[in-house]
């Protein structure tokens, strides 16, 4: 009896086990808690700049052209050391230029630091590019005459749990509340021409409408996504929820203008002209299959998939520590070598 009960318990205590691995498993790849930032990782965000930096964004002789800008944020605040742009994310900026020559692409950053010595060298191939700027941005000017200047700076960023995503969060709309244009994330590699495409966004799946891609234009119906987006945000801002203050602001927007829940029901039609692109524009792999990037098995079928998208996202909070040798040909090689080739030729034998 004693032996049932003790091998009863052991069963249970494994099963148990088993069952808490698989929850917690699913919550580190649905919330990544473990990036969890100190106010002392965005201390660049309130710092006087005492050195000289790339040049301002907005005081500088930049003209930026409605509707014909792509723009990318970069919210870390990096140390002496310099600040570091790494491959993937300079190959991003490379693709959106690549494939968008006659649209200005802008890297916005936060941190006051010169380029690492590692990251110059990126550089300098991203700025053969004519149609490439990078600038620095100060948060508090940015903000000033805005629907979040007495907002932001009352603080409320300070106590964001992942304050560093969500600064990415407040500049992506408030870029194109401002100026209009293109928004990408840097995990995204463009694969095709961006110009033609006027105030949309992408289903992440057919419930949700993700904000890693997403071009509000300066016309009526753009400046209407772009204001209901910043007020949303404003109003519904939520530290403690990772995604609410990104994908959530836009799918929350895009439902009272097409007046709709989910994205599969969010036609043109009834979006008054907006445009909610399927997964398969610029998600064509799910964050939860996020591993064919990186697998050389059915990595045939993977590309037939890849090449029918306009822009391939790589979920880099998943993916991030996943290794791709340049020799290789998994899916993600193969289309970095193909649409960011001066980055992937000269990053190293990692990518």
């Amino acid at each position: 009896m004693k032996k049932r009960l003790l091998w009863c318990g052991f069963t249970f205590a494994v099963v148990l086990l088993i069952l808490m691995i698989s929850t917690e498993s699913n919550i580190i790849q649905r919330i990544p808690f473990l990036d969890v930032t100190t106010i002392n990782g965005i201390r660049c965000y309130d710092e006087v700049s005492t050195t000289k930096s790339s040049l301002d964004f907005e005081t500088n002789t930049d003209k930026l052209t409605s509707g014909r800008n792509i723009f990318f944020h970069e919210t870390s605040c990096f140390g002496e050391e310099g600040l570091i742009l790494n491959a993937r994310q300079a190959c991003a900026i490379e693709s959106a230029a690549r494939m968008n020559p006659s649209m200005t692409v802008y890297l916005l950053f936060i941190s006051k630091s010169e380029f690492s010595n590692s990251t110059r060298e990126i550089v300098r191939h991203l700025l053969n590019y004519s149609n490439v700027r990078i600038r620095h941005i100060d948060p508090q000017k940015y903000v000033k005459e805005t629907p979040l200047d007495a907002w932001y700076t009352s603080g409320v960023l300070k106590k964001s749990h992942w304050p560093v995503s969500h600064m990415s969060d407040i500049l992506r709309y408030l870029t194109l509340w401002k100026y209009g244009g293109i928004y990408l994330d840097l995990d995204v590699v463009v694969t095709s021409s961006l110009e033609n495409l006027t105030n949309f966004a992408g289903a992440e799946d057919w419930d949700d409408v993700a904000a890693g891609v997403m071009g509000f234009d300066m016309s009526k119906l753009g400046r209407r996504v772009a204001d209901a987006c910043v007020r949303d945000l404003r109003k519904n801002f939520r530290g403690d929820v990772w995604g609410n203050n990104g994908p959530g602001v836009i799918t929350r927007t895009l439902q009272k203008l097409c007046a709709t829940t989910y994205a599969r029901d969010m036609t043109t039609n009834r979006c008054h002209g907006f445009t909610v692109y399927p997964p398969s524009v610029f998600y064509p792999i799910h964050y939860k299959k996020w591993k064919k990037y990186f697998e050389i098995k059915d990595s045939n079928v993977t590309l037939k998939t890849l090449n029918k998208a306009k822009a391939i996202h790589v979920w880099n909070n998943l993916s991030k520590a996943e290794k791709v040798r340049v020799n290789s040909n998994v899916p993600y090689a193969v289309i970095a070598r193909k649409y960011c080739p001066h980055v992937f030729n000269n990053c190293g034998k990692i990518f």
